[in-house]
């Protein structure tokens, strides 16, 4: 099955019309686009585009073979043309399916807004999946869902996975979305700035974008994005650190967010950053909070039961905290993971932060005390990072760690502060001397040290 994107924009296109913003300015080239569009295999055009002729000849195709058009959303861009000759546009309703002369089948997926998916399966059985701009797959339950018929998981799917990544993670979750399945962004509007930060940002929720006219093979192989394991996102403080961090877990599905700052009576403050920090977070995630870390990157091996889904990970009052189970934990909003009963959990972690996590610790061993840091407290911390660095180097669970960049700021006016300052550099160092991937954030930029 071939299909060529006629288009791979937002309803309105990029740049949109008379918008001033930095992205619209630099959308040009192969970073315009118009209105997604998709032709398959010359004979079904999903969606309409700005001179969907001229798109499709400057594409090296035609729309004279075209036995159906189908739209999948309300359009509220500029208006489009049907052009003379072609089938007059029409929806499949929810649920429905349309079986093409060609042997090409249609079936209506029903979306979370107004709009309708539409899944294609071709004559060799060939299956993609696409989703109208904004919307994710309504009804969606994982556990065990393959669609219709059975089927695994699609060959392609193409959906807005900048606006909406959490319907990225529902398909995962649901098993529709593999290692195997070549996931390509449409619909992309002007809010990421067009060229290296689109496809890196892509490229970390295992996506990728094409330019319009690009065609593409439905279940040919091509190279994926290649997802590091473990990764290390620096910053200063506001830097925008943890809204990379997170967004790079946000089109995946059961992340684990351990939280190591905890709660501060009496600070609005820090409550209020807290408050942030959690209505920033999908609520399909769970919370774990706790500075005890060895035993959640331990918890992939077969007999750890360290934040299995629906259990604490330790005890009230221990050192492992608690787990604070959000939306979505046991399923709720239609999502699920695998079930319990695993031998491991596998589940990615998400970190944030080491300088808190150091802090607490730091307090255990009394590193503040020059006395008590001479007399052990320095060997006492040193085998606890010793132990935290290894955890990290041998779990096999997807990690994202957030910590501060403090070395490059003024130096500390006590003895405790400088000691802060570099053991939390010497943690740094070593933290990211095991990860894949190591990032700086400044003023909201990413910029990638390693990986």
């Amino acid at each position: 099955m071939d299909v060529t994107l006629l288009g791979t924009g937002a309803p309105q296109g990029l740049p949109r019309p008379g918008c001033p913003c930095a992205a619209c300015a630099t959308a040009v080239g192969d970073g315009a686009r118009a209105a997604t569009a998709l032709l398959v295999d010359g004979v079904l055009l999903i969606d309409l585009t700005p001179g969907p002729a001229f798109a499709a000849a400057r594409a090296g195709r035609s729309l004279a073979g075209v036995r159906q058009v189908l739209l999948s959303h309300p359009h509220d861009g500029p208006a489009m043309e049907v052009p003379a000759g072609l089938p007059q546009p029409g929806r499949v309703a929810d649920g429905r399916e349309l079986a093409l002369l060609d042997g090409h089948r249609v079936r209506a997926v029903a979306v979370d807004i107004p709009g309708t998916g539409y899944e294609i399966t071709g004559a060799d059985g060939e299956r993609l999946l696409y989703l109208p701009p904004g919307a994710a797959p309504a009804g969606l339950a994982g556990g065990g869902h393959r669609g219709p018929g059975g089927a695994g998981p699609y060959d392609l799917v193409l959906l807005d996975v900048l606006e909406r990544p959490d319907a990225l993670a529902r398909l995962r979750a649901g098993g529709l979305v593999d290692a195997a399945t070549d996931v390509v962004a449409v619909h992309v509007d002007h809010g990421v700035p067009p060229g290296p930060e689109l496809h890196r940002r892509l490229a970390a929720a295992g996506a990728r974008a094409v330019a319009d006219g690009s065609s593409l093979v439905v279940g040919e192989y091509h190279a994926v994005p290649d997802l590091p394991r473990r990764t290390l996102v620096l910053g200063g403080a506001r830097s925008g650190k943890s809204v990379e961090a997170e967004r790079r877990l946000e089109a995946f599905p059961d992340v684990v967010y351990v939280a190591t700052g905890g709660t501060r009576d009496g600070d609005e403050d820090w409550a209020q950053r807290v408050s942030l920090h959690r209505e920033r977070r999908p609520g399909s995630w769970r919370t774990v909070e706790t500075c005890d870390l060895v035993p959640l990157l331990e918890a992939d091996r077969p007999g750890r039961e360290a934040d299995r889904p629906g259990r604490q990970a330790a005890s009230p009052g221990t050192e492992a905290g608690r787990v604070a189970a959000g939306p979505g934990a046991d399923g709720a909003g239609g999502v699920t993971g695998s079930g319990g009963g695993r031998g491991a959990d596998v589940s990615p972690l998400l970190i944030d932060c080491l300088a808190l996590w150091l802090t607490h610790v730091m307090d255990e061993v009394g590193a503040w005390d020059d006395e008590t840091w001479a007399a052990g407290g320095r060997q006492a911390l040193r085998e606890r990072t010793d132990a935290l660095v290894a955890a990290v180097r041998a779990t096999s669970r997807p990690v994202v760690a957030v910590s501060n960049e403090v070395g490059s700021g003024v130096v500390p006016a006590t003895p405790a502060g400088r000691r802060f300052r570099d053991e939390l550099g010497r943690l740094n160092a070593a933290f990211a001397a095991e990860c894949e991937q190591v990032l700086l954030v400044v003023a909201g930029q990413a910029l990638a040290l390693r990986g």
